[in-house]
């Protein structure tokens, strides 16, 4: 019966609850003892960090110390504590899009301008006050017997920098004036799935996190909603007039073989090498392949790559994800074209005089990844990348690791700019796709001979482009190495 149920949702102190009033109110429930508790706490329950792969489910365990997200853990605690013989439902909603809420999000949006941290745009979610409503009362309707945790999420993200445009508030990128334990909110993605609390509650969301904000802070019509992680084609499309152009036709001169084996349409894996130490070659390919296609692949990236500012903003933008299955699979779900270098960081960092000798391809997981999506795998190779700085030696320094999470401090001849890359000559070749969906079906992805084997092939074909590729080559700043009628984009 609803009546046998409890709803506690507690008062906010900044981004935290209130501790004190919560276990008050929570010990009187307690006397009340209500078969069922409905205990509203926050997706803030989650430490914001970069290792955060978005979207996560709620099996995530969170493990951090910051103290709003600690402050929502303890809420959790004291209901569990104090309610012990109730049957505990807690639900962890996004942030709710309120003009006359208290909590930091809402502050950042009544304007007229908001100071933030400069360098990041993270991807956050909002939902309208009817949809967490609509949440609960599933919860007390549909949830007798079901007990747990559930996260509760709109439809998709917004980028800060996009929900303050929705809301006209001027953004002054400057720093930030919050209290302990808010900023990482805003530097971060920890963005949540909604996936368990529609499968078993019935809660299906209907409004977008960018609807939310404008029925709450703006007028007019949201456009097309934000991407959920961050791509920003209009900030691809101003670099590749600009920076991008000059690097790829210019500085690099890179030429290009195979681009028509690259998908004009639909899912596909496209396999990389990863050399250079900086991740240019990725970038570079995103411009080769969108030129030849219109398309945009996404590349999973190591966490690293957005714990800095204006790396974390950059890498973003240009679509970059942080690499994991889930993430993979939303790719290829969407029929998009996933991006990957399977030797991870450790080819990034790999001594020049290894440099176009493929190491170890991981644990195959993008293998996995074809073959559970049923997606192409189409192989590609640089030749001159490794070359813009050559890794001659290395630093082991725990400092370095500690705050960069690099492999080692690597060092190049790149004296006395060691940022910038030297210009040496670029020649890129795609490979025809391994179509391992007509020779396997999904279930071969739990088969590891299988996904050795496959994986086995793509490394030996990847290899002999390579060992071909520098036979031709006279220089590394100079000179053609395809025949005459190559690809040039």
């Amino acid at each position: 019966m609803a009546s046998d149920v409890a709803v506690y949702r507690p008062v906010l102190t900044g981004a935290a609850p209130d501790l004190e009033a919560a276990e008050a109110a929570l010990a009187e429930l307690a006397r009340q003892a209500p078969a069922r508790l409905i205990l509203v706490s926050s997706a803030a329950a989650l430490d914001p960090s970069h290792h955060n792969l978005g979207f996560v489910p709620e099996s995530y365990r969170p493990e951090g110390i910051n103290r709003v997200a600690g402050a929502w853990r303890q809420l959790e605690a004291l209901a569990a504590a104090k309610l012990p013989d109730a049957e505990r439902i807690v639900l962890r909603p996004a942030p709710v899009a309120d003009r006359g809420g208290k909590d930091p999000f809402n502050a950042l949006l009544r304007g007229p301008s908001a100071v933030v941290p400069p360098g990041f745009d993270p991807a956050l979610q909002f939902l309208t006050p009817e949809e967490l409503e609509g949440a609960i009362r599933c919860a007390v309707e549909r949830g007798a017997g079901k007990p747990g945790l559930y996260h509760v999420a709109p439809l998709g993200a917004v980028p800060l920098r996009a929900a303050l445009r929705l809301a006209g508030v001027r953004r002054i990128p400057l720093g930030w004036t919050g209290t302990g334990g808010e900023l990482d909110y805003l530097r971060h993605n920890w963005t949540v799935s909604g996936r368990k609390i529609e499968r078993e509650l019935g809660f299906v969301p209907r409004r977008t996190s960018a609807e939310a904000v404008l029925a709450a802070f703006g007028k007019g019509h949201a456009a097309l909603e934000p991407d959920d992680f961050g791509l920003d084609l209009g900030y691809i499309s101003a670099y590749e007039r600009t920076l991008f152009r000059f690097l790829h036709d210019v500085y690099w001169r890179i030429e290009y073989q195979g681009l028509e084996h690259v998908p004009r349409q639909g899912r596909a894996v496209l396999t990389g090498m990863h050399r250079g130490f900086m991740p240019w070659d990725g970038v570079m390919a995103l411009v080769g392949v969108r030129r030849a296609t219109g398309r945009v692949p996404r590349f999973l990236i190591h966490p690293c790559l957005i714990k800095q500012p204006f790396l974390a903003n950059y890498m973003t933008k240009l679509g970059g994800i942080v690499a994991c299955q889930d993430n993979a699979d939303w790719v290829l779900e969407r029929e998009g074209l996933l991006g990957m270098f399977p030797e991870g960081i450790h080819g990034a960092f790999t001594p020049y005089r290894a440099a176009y000798k493929l190491g170890k391809f991981g644990r195959d997981e993008y293998v996995k990844m074809a073959l559970r999506n049923r997606a192409p795998i189409v192989p590609f190779v640089t030749v001159g990348s490794a070359e813009i700085y050559p890794i001659l030696g290395r630093l082991d320094w725990k400092w370095v690791k500690r705050s960069t999470e690099w492999l080692y401090l690597p060092l190049a001849p790149n004296f006395p700019f060691p940022g910038l890359p030297l210009p040496s000559k670029w020649h890129t070749r795609f490979l025809e796709p391994m179509l391992v969906p007509e020779a396997y079906g999904p279930e071969a992805a739990d088969d590891p001979a299988v996904v050795r084997e496959i994986s086995r092939e793509v490394k030996s074909r990847m290899q002999a482009a390579i060992d071909g590729m520098l036979a031709r080559r006279k220089s590394i700043f100079f000179g053609s190495i395809f025949e005459p009628d190559t690809e040039r984009t």
